[in-house]
Order: C-alpha cells, then sequence, then structure tokens
C-alpha cells in the first residue's frame, strides 16, 4: 500500500496515474453501449468483431510512429497530447450511422489509445528511475479503477442519458478538465533520449522480451476480452435477466484487479516479480473455470478470481523488462507493454469470431487454454531466471 499512499500523497504520481485512470473511465463508457450499438446497426458477434479488429488495427499502425513522437514531444506532451485525441475521438463510435463509419471510427481511436498507452507507460517508468521510487502496479490500479467507475457508474446512470453519445461527451469533459489541471506536474518530463533506437532493436537483444511480451500478449488479452464481451457473456450464457446485472461481472473483475494492484507492489518486494506472475496466471485460470460454469454467483466469483490474478501480472511484467540489460528500459517496457495492448484490442476480436462460429461459452473456454500456456510459459521464464542467478 506504500505505492498507493505515495500517490495519493504527492501529486507529481497522481497525476499520471490518473492519466491510467482516464483511459479506462473513457473504456469503460464506452463498453457499457457495445451491446446497443451491435443492436442499433443489426451486427452479428462476426461482425462486431471485426469492428473491434479496427480498434486493434489502429493501435498497430501507431506502435511504430510512438518513439518518433516521444523522441520529439517528450513522454510528457505525447502522454497529454494522446489522452486528448483519444477523449474526443471515443464520441465517434457513438455516433456513427454506417458500420463502415463504425470502423473507421475505431480505426481512429484505437491509434490514439495505443499512443497514450505506451507514453503513459514511458512516463511512469521514468519517473521511477529518476525519483528512485515505485509506483508502476499503483498505477496500473488506478486503469483498473477507471474500469469500475467507466462502467460500474456509467451502468448506474446510463439511463439518465437520451442517448449514449451524451454520455461519453459528459465524461470527455470532466477526464479533459481533470487532467487540464494535472498535466503541469509531467507535461515537462522529457524523458531518456535514446541516441539509435535500430541499434538496440536486435533479435538476440530482444529475445528475453519475447517470453515476457507473449505472457502480455494472453494477459491483456484476456483483459480486453472480459472487457468487451462479459457483459454479453452474462446475457447470452448465464442468462441474466437485466443489462445493469449483465454489467458486474466486468465490474466485479474490475474491481478484484484494482485492489490486487494496489497491492502488488509490497506483494512484489516480499516473494518477487517470477512467483507472482505464475501464481496469478493460475489463479487466473482457476477463475475462468468458475465462469465457464455458467451460473450466476459462481461466474462472478470466477470474474473476481480472474481479476484478482492477473492483477499483479503486467506491471510485474514492466518491471522485469525495465531490468533486462541488453536493451535500453523504455524500448524494453515499449515493446512489452506494445504487444500487449495488441492482445488487449485482439482478444476480443479472436472471441467475437469464435463466438460468430459456435458461441460465447466456447470464446471463454479458449480464454482458459490460453491461461493454461501462459502458466506454462511463465514456469519456464522463471526457471530459466533461477539458472541465471
Amino acid at each position: 500500500m506504500n505505492s498507493l499512499k505515495l500517490i495519493l500523497s504527492k501529486p507529481r504520481y497522481f497525476a499520471p496515474a490518473f492519466v491510467f485512470a482516464s483511459l479506462n473511465i473513457l473504456l469503460g463508457t464506452w463498453v457499457i453501449y457495445i451491446p446497443q450499438v451491435k443492436a442499433r446497426l443489426g451486427l452479428d458477434d462476426g461482425d462486431l468483431g471485426v469492428a473491434l479488429f479496427c480498434y486493434a488495427l489502429g493501435v498497430m499502425v501507431m506502435l511504430p510512429l510512438i518513439p518518433l513522437l516521444t523522441k520529439k514531444l517528450g513522454v510528457g506532451r505525447a502522454t497529454l497530447f494522446g489522452l486528448i485525441c483519444f477523449a474526443l475521438a471515443f464520441i465517434m463510435p457513438l455516433v456513427a450511422e454506417t458500420y463502415p463509419l463504425l470502423c473507421g471510427a475505431l480505426l481512429v481511436t484505437g491509434a490514439f489509445s495505443g499512443g497514450t498507452d505506451v507514453a503513459m507507460n514511458s512516463l511512469v517508468s521514468e519517473l521511477e528511475k529518476t525519483d528512485g521510487v515505485s509506483f508502476m502496479s499503483a498505477a496500473h490500479g488506478f486503469f483498473s479503477l477507471g474500469g469500475v467507475i467507466g462502467a460500474g457508474i456509467g451502468g448506474l446512470i446510463m439511463h439518465y442519458f437520451s442517448l449514449p453519445v451524451y454520455h461519453m461527451l459528459v465524461v470527455s469533459c470532466i477526464v479533459l478538465l481533470i487532467n487540464a489541471y494535472l498535466c503541469r506536474q509531467y507535461v515537462s518530463i522529457a524523458g531518456e533520449h535514446e541516441s539509435s533506437i535500430k541499434e538496440s532493436f536486435s533479435f538476440a537483444k530482444m529475445s528475453p522480451l519475447f517470453g515476457l511480451a507473449f505472457i502480455a500478449f494472453v494477459v491483456m488479452g484476456s483483459e480486453g476480452a472480459i472487457e468487451h464481451w462479459s457483459k454479453l457473456y452474462m446475457l447470452e450464457v448465464v442468462d441474466v435477466s437485466t443489462e445493469q446485472l449483465a454489467g458486474y461481472g466486468f465490474v466485479i473483475f474490475s474491481a478484484a484487479m484494482t485492489t490486487g494492484r494496489f497491492f502488488g507492489d509490497g506483494i512484489s518486494d516480499r516473494f518477487g516479480s517470477y512467483r507472482i506472475i505464475s501464481c496469478g496466471i493460475l489463479l487466473a485460470t482457476i477463475g475462468f473455470g468458475f465462469i465457464l460454469m455458467a451460473s450466476f454467483a459462481v461466474t462472478i466469483f470466477g470474474f473476481a478470481l480472474v481479476g484478482l490474478g492477473l492483477s499483479v501480472v503486467i506491471p510485474e511484467l514492466f518491471r522485469i523488462a525495465g531490468q533486462i540489460q541488453s536493451v535500453s528500459a523504455s524500448l524494453a517496457i515499449s515493446f512489452v507493454s506494445g504487444l500487449g495492448f495488441v492482445g488487449f484490442l485482439l482478444g476480443p476480436v479472436v472471441l467475437g469470431y469464435i463466438s460468430d462460429s459456435a458461441n460465447l461459452h466456447v470464446s471463454f473456454t479458449v480464454l482458459l487454454g490460453l491461461s493454461v500456456i501462459a502458466v506454462a510459459f511463465s514456469l519456464i521464464i522463471s526457471n530459466k531466471h533461477k539458472k541465471v542467478l
């Protein structure tokens, strides 16, 4: 909890942490309206999957440009610029009148989403290095907290808005106003200027990161899948009676993830990154088993276990990546976070295709299988680490 106290007591650390929250407040608000967008445009699960792929494609298009933007603007300005563009862009999917316009809007939104994600992680990494503090896990806790605010509170008040776009406009304005006040704490932070990214980016030097990136891809893919499909899973598979009840699968998942991340830095200091990564993914695997039982109470408990298990994984992957000696910390974190965020966006797409050809129960079974593979990868990486030591 020391990292949480650090964030709450010092604006220098609260400001970037709130960027994490802002990103997922906007995403969470979008998530609660996905069923309405699907129904309004007459889409099936496959069509929706393609639209979400456009979001992922936007991220992938942006990834090669992010190092250039952060070098030109600095990590502070790049973070603020990305967040402003992201908040404004997320209005477009909710007003898209046709399917092609929806895909185009999600493509643009995804580009700004990916840019903001990598920039804000680089910003926190820079602060940790220059100030000698540790708050990466707690910052990710604020990302999860943003999901609780966006989807949880948003689900309660959504009926007060005659159109979804009005809800998003209010949320975007609030997020931008708060960040406009807080950004003075980080906007001038430039970050490290690497002389040669090409020289650092070689297969031999990057090879220690591939296993970490795969785990990040699976874990964040599971996060994205739950964020986008949990409500439909509760409606179609668990067969809950109302949309409000259906939204609480994701709310409980986000709340558990938030709690785990606020305690993550202390747990890491006590047990080590490798051990809690393996145990966290194993706990999430058990949680997916409960979700597949498709009983309301048991499924909700499963979402809580998955959220708690996955909560510690991504921050610890970034922490390990930052300690790899063959490449700089910022490049390593950008590589792992970038591929992880691609997983976050591709996960919903893959589940959409699987659901279209089978059903959502099968889609979540695939997530269970991927979690088992991720556990195996984490044990292999941990054993390699022990041999090196």
